[in-house]
Formats: C-alpha cells, structure tokens, sequence
C-alpha cells in the first residue's frame, strides 16, 4: 500500500468524524442558512477542529454565502475542501543546507519521538544523507535501547552513554563524532518531562548552547513531536514547549489511530507552526512530509 493510500486509510475515522455527520446534514436541509451553519460548527467541533479554527471556517463560509458563491447545501463539500486547504497552507521542508546541520526533537513520552527519530533517519538517509542520532534521552528507562534499535532500523549511527548521564554531555560526544565522519545531520533526541518544566527548560538550553558553542553556522530545527489522539492537549503541550524552546515545525503522528485528525487545523490557527511530517502508522516508511493538498484531499475522497 502506497503512502498516498495508506493517508487516506488512515483518516477514515476523522473523515467519518466530520463528513459522515455532514452529508446527513445537508440532506436535511434545502439551503444555506444559520441553523445549517449551527450544526456545522458543532460537528467540526466535535472532530477536533478547535474552535477558533472552526469560527474561521464559518466566517469564509457567510462571506461565500454573502456575496452568492454559495447558494445549495450540496456546494458546502467543495467550499469546505477550498478553506481548508487555504488555511491548512503547504508544509515545510527540513532546512538542513549546512553539513553538518542539526535536528533537535523534543515532545512528551508517548508521543511517538523515538519512531520518529527513526522514521525520519531513514527518510534522510534514502535522500543521500549520512546521519548520526544522539541519545541525549537519558532519563527515562529503555529509551536508549529502544532508541538503538531504531537506528538500527534505518542503518544510523547512534552515540550514547549510560542512562542518567548529562544530555548535553551526550550532544557535545555526538557533535565531535559527527564532525570527525563528516556526517550531514546530527539528529538529538531529548527527554520528554513536560510534567517537570524548570528542568525541562534548563535541559534544553545546556543543549543548545552546546550546540550554538560546537556548532555555531549550523542550520538547526527543532520538532516537536505530538501524538494526534490527545487532539486538544497536544496543542496545550505545544503551547508549553514553545516556552522552552524555539520549535521550527511540528510532527504529526498516529493519525491512523483518530478521528481527531481536524488537529492539523486547530494546529495551524492556534500555533502558526508548520505541520512538517505526518505519520500514519508504525513501519519505518509510514512518514512523509506534510503536504496540504494530500491531506485534505484524502478527507474528501
């Protein structure tokens, strides 16, 4: 099964979610009017849509209906595909144009941060790239062997110490090591202790003022990593992490376990960050970098 095919299996449920209660809606109704426009705010609601996201929505929708572009309930589909796409916006490609560049990933435990870890090592290293992952994830239990087998997976290198080591001990290793073999991109996993913010934050910034010291020209992301089935927390933990460090895009997991896919939008209102992978299951190919147009047509189709 091809990703394309694989995105649209894996936003069943969120289709279901918001277009399932849409086409019996518009069955009941002869013309756009308020109630219409009433109930559809609820149903996008309910998919997780956020609600400053759906009030954008509407809003397009009467300003189409003001000025007579929408008329018949059955338009509303194709508006609704338009808008979306509009708001959603094109994703962003990595900036990894100096060798070596860098990729902090930082998110909760859960998330889905080492597979992703993984997931995108692999997508970079088929493009042509020689990649090392840092295991600067020292804190919680099994994170580093699971990390390792990861890496495995998509033929990186991986440098570690022993669990409860510094972090940004880790990172500087990985830097010197990363510099000796010439690599393209140092990939560095971080721990996920949300719960724990002063540390959290007093953690990161030991790190990149590691990375800014060993590696000042470096093009740099930072990506943080949220798990699509909390819908509604993920962004309350992206509002968190966003106060520790400058995050420069986000990465999308577990899509094919929701019907809270309507995430992507709330994301993009809320947060104004870019959506720059998605994943839609557990193999190391099951990512690919966000594209809006695929998403929102594999809502519709």
């Amino acid at each position: 099964m091809g990703f394309l095919a694989k995105l649209k299996a894996g936003l069943a449920k969120t289709k279901n979610a918001i277009f399932g209660g849409i086409d019996n809606l518009l069955k009941a109704f002869h013309r756009v009017d308020e109630d219409l426009l009433d109930e559809l705010e609820e149903l996008l609601i309910t998919a997780d849509v956020g609600v400053n996201a759906t009030e954008e929505i509407l809003s397009r929708l009467r300003e189409r209906v003001k000025d007579g572009r929408l008329k018949a309930p059955e338009d509303i589909k194709e508006a609704l595909r338009e808008i979306l796409t509009e708001m959603i916006g094109e994703g962003e490609e990595l900036h990894l144009f100096t060798t070596p560049s860098v990729v902090l990933v930082i998110g909760v435990n859960g998330a889905g941060k080492t597979t992703s870890i993984g997931k995108i090592s692999n997508r970079l290293k088929k493009s042509g790239k020689r990649v090392v992952v840092a295991a600067a994830d020292t804190f919680r239990a099994a994170a580093i062997d699971q990390l390792a087998v990861w890496c495995d997976r998509a033929g990186v290198e991986l440098v570690k110490q022993q669990e409860g080591s510094d972090p940004a001990a880790v990172v500087f290793d990985a830097i010197q090591y990363t510099k000796k073999k010439g690599a393209d991109v140092l990939i560095i996993d971080t721990a996920g202790r949300l719960h724990n913010k002063k540390n959290l934050m007093d953690e990161l910034a030991k790190i990149n003022r590691v990375i800014a010291r060993e590696l000042p020209d470096a093009d740099r992301e930072t990506l943080l990593v949220l798990d699509a089935t909390t819908g509604q927390n993920a962004i309350l933990q992206a509002k968190e992490f966003s106060r520790a460090a400058e995050i420069t895009g986000l990465v999308l997991n577990k899509l094919d376990g929701t019907a809270k896919g309507g995430i992507v939008l709330s994301i993009k209102e809320e947060l104004n960050l870019p959506v720059k992978f998605i994943g839609v299951g557990e193999k190391i190919d099951d990512m690919q970098e966000f594209n809006a147009k695929e998403f929102v047509d594999a809502l519709f189709s």
